[in-house]
């Protein structure tokens, strides 16, 4: 039997403005323990992680392999 790994998913269309992006990230770093965190959008160019929290662009997201 395999047993999942638990992760976190944020997802949201855009991160164009600074209060987006500590919104979404935000909702992830107040979780302290040490289980994969994401924030999945649309975009292509924005590929900054924050504190540990990866981001995601949705294709690249669906085609991970750490499923």
């Amino acid at each position: 039997m395999v047993i999942p790994q638990l992760r976190y998913h944020q997802v949201a269309y855009k991160l164009s403005e600074e209060s987006t992006v500590e919104r979404e990230f935000g909702a992830l770093l107040g979780i302290r323990d040490h289980y994969p965190k994401y924030v999945v959008t649309m975009e292509d160019f924005w590929q900054d992680n924050i504190e540990g929290v990866k981001h995601k662009n949705i294709a690249e997201f669906l085609l991970m392999d750490e499923y």
